[in-house]
């Protein structure tokens, strides 16, 4: 799996970090995500495809191998 995220498209909620804190974090000025992993080991797969799935911007896209 290869993650990447839209920093324009994000809208701060969160909703990535909460879900999958090992791949997601917000930057402390903004709340613009973080991506921390482009290519997360496969036992994150599930909580990745989740966050993508709940993000209200559609800023998370997932490219799976």
């Amino acid at each position: 799996m290869r993650v990447e995220v839209s920093v324009p498209k994000c809208v701060a909620s969160g909703q990535c970090v909460l879900i999958a804190p090992e791949v997601f974090d917000q930057r402390d000025d903004d709340g613009m995500v973080v991506l921390l992993d482009d290519a997360p080991e496969p036992a994150l797969h599930d909580g990745v495809r989740e966050a993508a799935l709940v993000c209200p911007a559609a800023a998370i896209v997932l490219t799976e191998s």
